[in-house]
């Protein structure tokens, strides 16, 4: 048993007020674990300390991000365990009771009854089991990672009292130490993100034979369970699934461009990394440097609770990662034996589908969580789905038509999701990046962009994708192209196989039922590659990637606006394209820096404005004075004719012209005359219809006067600036079951839509009332349908768009002869903890626009880091 001697002072709130400082961390352990590697012949030092103790200096520079420096890998996830705990010990206190499937023990049933659905489908989904199960044959790396930095995480814990944490888990039961079997098991949610986890909330639970609603009665031996009414869990549980009906659809984005020597004034590479990702919950990126001296230097920021970042850079490469478009699990129909709702058919042979029951608590208000249990099924493949409820009937239920549905997921396990970040953190030039891939590393749901200091740019997909036979690729774009069921099924995220026969079973090779390196979509050039979640064909169109599975997305596919206009900036780095864009400082000679990249994010330009506020301003001169659907457009029409074209805080007319776009996107289909052609990726489909030209029934004015209706509805006025209607203003500041508060006024806010303005610098709009992947209560605003998120006025302080989701961890960088410089922010901050010093530095700073350098080497943190403190740790 440890116990904790303590050789510093302490201040009220632990050590988070100290963040500034230099901070060593030191550990004993006994040995036990196999990561130790104590009682192996040979001890790998770059991973374990000799000694068997754990040490860690923790220098923080502006921003509050620390540099964490070590003498192995696991005294430096220690550190980073330690720093995450600092600065968000709730979000990780609270994924893991996520992930341990406790969620209705400490919250109760929660709203429709999604605690109790998900800690059962989790149980289903073996994120825990299959944790415990993973962890004996992690490799020593991975180990190292996961022990160091869990004993970080609890080394926080265990020393600060339990009422100076975080007011939203000020003295609860549950955050408390955990196992390093806890965190692989958050690692395998976030590994399912895109995947099984799509299928958590009511897809898994509902599946029964008949799928009948009705639970099966309980165990004798279980507590009474009427008291949950489990029937109307289901009838909830139905409701949820079928409330999901584009699995493809993540709410997650990204822009990345990797640069080549072609495209950048150092003649070396260069990156611009912009992911999109919630403000809030789990899917906050926090960035960190990690140094083990002569073994590891990266920095960057990672998704909360993983031991290494994700999205970083070391001395020779860079990378970012955005969301792919591949299929990372695939749904089974299977042939039920006659009058059997328990064995299907598989190549004239019976299969059985095997039961488990499982048991879990939930609070009811009582003096203790009352048991219930359920039974699961599942089949050879992973668990029982009940598809008619994701499909809303698009599928049988289980039993009619003599049919059920199971599914297999390409991310069920993710054991070795550290060793893959770890190779490309330790790189050194393309080759060794690559290897990675070639030895069956994968990055789950997203794809790699890549540059570094040789002027190498590349693009991989390299997500967890299913090897299909070339049989079953075959047959799956002939029915496509035959049905127009099967292909609406496909296009929602499900790409359904025969479960009848073997030939439609992943393919078993090297990396197991996923596909190889080679079949992997990839592309290395000397100017630029980019991806902004459209598939990987268009990457670069002077270089189209063709002749891949179907299961990693489309070809010869339009592709969406944000790809449109990123790639118009690539090949016109001197456009400035509107009046209020001022290009990039280098690009007299079309060769970006770091500065420009980040400049580019930071620009705000919408390709929507681009492509159609001329002919929308055109039509304004037309109609004049003369009533649209009622309404005068005289002033919405001056507003965008004076409009600078773009997203900043001091744009006027952006909101006016989000509201055109959001109700003129329902004619696109209709109203454009020039479709999509490969030919012209960038500027097709265009060319709004002639039809009632600059008149009343001209359906770019009729979506015109819709949105000013709209805003005149809320009282926004069209002259309004954006920064005064567009904001961000974080709330919470209770455990889950509270009632949530703002914690700052609002915050003005650059940037606009990606999926409605068609905005490079993409931020949006979350109705959630709950932090994502949380049960932390989060206030958010009801809002007005085709509106691009205008609240609806009904949630005080919520007036205006409200935002919390979009560019977050975001930089660009350029390698030079003295390394990497980098430029760029986490938009949120550090930290979630409203009396954090890092909860609003950096929102502030995104506001106003005032990047920090990205500090990577010694000389650099030292001079920005301020102050030291030492706390020692003995046995």
């Amino acid at each position: 048993m440890q116990t904790w001697k303590k050789q510093a002072v302490r201040t009220s709130r632990g050590l988070a007020l100290v963040l500034l400082s230099g901070t060593v961390l030191t550990g004993c352990f006994d040995g036990s674990s196999s990561s130790s590697g104590s009682s192996e012949p040979e001890l790998n030092t770059n991973l374990f300390p000799a000694d068997g103790k754990l040490e860690a200096n923790i220098r923080r520079t502006e921003g509050g991000v620390p540099h964490i420096k070590a003498d192995n890998l696991k005294s430096a996830a220690f550190g980073h365990g330690y720093a995450q705990a600092q600065d968000n010990v709730c979000l990780l206190a609270e994924a893991v009771v996520k992930a341990r499937s406790e969620r209705a023990k400490y919250f109760g049933p929660g709203p429709d009854s999604i605690n109790i659905i998900n800690d059962f489908s989790y149980k289903a989904q073996k994120i825990l089991s299959g944790a415990e199960r993973e962890y004996g044959a992690l490799t020593d790396e991975s180990k190292a990672l996961i022990d160091g930095f869990t004993a970080g995480y609890n080394r926080y814990v265990t020393e600060t009292d339990a009422g100076d944490y975080p007011q939203r888990c000020s003295n609860q039961p549950w955050v408390k130490e955990i196992a390093p079997t806890d965190l692989l098991a958050h690692y395998r949610i976030v590994g399912q993100y895109a995947s099984g986890g799509e299928l958590a909330t009511g897809a898994v639970f509902l599946a029964i034979p008949g799928e009948d609603p009705v639970a099966a009665e309980p165990d004798p031996v279980i507590a009474d369970t009427n008291a949950l009414e489990l029937e109307k869990v289901s009838s909830n549980a139905r409701a949820l699934a079928a409330a999901n009906t584009n699995l493809q659809e993540t709410g997650l984005g990204s822009n990345a461009w990797g640069l080549g020597k072609e495209m950048t004034e150092q003649g070396r590479g260069a990156l611009l990394a912009n992911p999109h990702f919630p403000y809030t919950g789990h899917r906050r990126l926090y960035q960190a440097q990690i140094t083990v001296p002569g073994y590891l230097n990266v920095n960057g920021a990672g998704l909360l609770g993983t031991a290494l970042p994700l999205i970083s850079f070391n001395e020779n490469l860079a990378w970012s990662h955005t969301v792919s478009t591949s299929r990372r699990f695939t749904v089974y129909e299977l042939q039920l034996k006659s009058g059997d709702d328990l064995t299907y058919i598989k190549d004239g042979e019976e299969k059985p589908i095997t039961q488990e029951t499982y048991q879990i608590e939930v609070a009811t208000g009582g003096p203790s969580p009352m048991l219930v249990e359920r039974t699961f099924y599942f089949s050879e493949y992973g668990p029982m789905l009940s598809a008619n409820a994701v499909t809303r009937g698009g599928l049988p239920k289980w039993g009619e038509s003599g049919t059920a549905y199971t599914y297999r997921d390409a991310n069920a396990n993710t054991g070795n999701l550290l060793d893959t970040w770890l190779g490309m953190s330790r790189a050194s030039n393309l080759e060794e990046f690559q290897d990675v891939f070639r030895n069956c590393g994968t990055t789950l749901w997203v794809n790699s962009t890549y540059a570094d200091a040789e002027g190498n740019a590349f693009y991989i997909d390299s997500s967890s994708a299913p090897n299909l036979s070339e049989k079953t690729i075959a047959l799956i774009n002939f029915k496509r192209s035959v049905s127009p069921e099967y292909a609406q099924l496909f296009d929602n995220g499900i790409t359904l196989l025969d479960g009848s026969h073997s030939y439609d079973d992943w393919v078993e090779g090297k990396c197991g039922g996923l596909t190889t390196y080679d079949q992997k979509p990839k592309l290395v050039r000397t100017d630029w590659v980019q991806n902004s979640n459209s598939s990987y064909w268009a990457t670069n169109p002077a270089e189209f990637l063709t002749g891949y599975s179907p299961i990693y997305g489309d070809e010869d596919r339009q592709v969406n606006p944000r790809t449109r206009l990123g790639i118009k900036m690539l090949q016109n780095p001197t456009d400035s394209g509107m009046p209020g864009v001022t290009p990039p400082a280098g690009a007299q000679s079309e060769k970006f820096n770091a500065k420009d990249l980040i400049g580019v994010i930071w620009n705000n330009r919408a390709w929507y404005a681009e492509q159609l506020l001329p002919e929308l301003v055109e039509r304004c001169d037309m109609v004049g004075s003369d009533p649209v659907e009622g309404e005068d457009l005289s002033e919405a029409c001056g507003v965008l004719t004076n409009w600078d074209g773009v997203y900043n805080r001091n744009s006027v007319g952006a909101h006016v012209f989000r509201v055109f776009i959001a109700n003129y996107a329902d004619s696109f289909d209709t109203d454009l005359t020039v479709p999509f052609t490969r030919d012209d990726i960038v500027n097709t489909p265009s060319g709004p219809s002639s039809e009632g030209k600059g008149t009343e029934t001209d359906a770019m004015l009729v979506a015109l006067a819709r949105g000013v209706k709209a805003l005149n509805a809320q009282s926004i006025g069209l002259s309004e600036a954006l920064g005064d209607v567009q904001y961000i203003r974080p709330s919470g500041d209770v455990p889950p079951n509270g009632t949530p508060l703002f914690q700052t006024p609002p915050i003005p806010w650059h940037g606009g839509d990606g999926n409605v303005d068609g905005a490079f610098n993409a931020i949006g709009v979350v109705t959630d009332k709950y932090a994502v992947d949380t049960r932390f209560p989060r206030i958010a605003p009801d809002v007005v349908p085709k509106t691009g998120g205008l609240s609806d006025g009904t949630v005080p302080g919520t007036e205006g768009w409200l935002i919390a989701r979009g560019t977050s961890w975001h930089f660009g960088l350029e390698f030079t002869d003295n390394g990497p410089e980098a430029y760029g922010l986490v938009s949120y901050g550090q930290s979630a903890d409203s009396q954090s010093d890092y909860f609003l530095e950096q929102s502030k700073d995104y506001s106003d626009k005032d990047y920090r350098q990205l500090w990577f080497t010694e000389e650099d943190i030292q001079l920005h880091s301020n102050g030291e403190q030492v706390v020692k740790a003995e046995m």
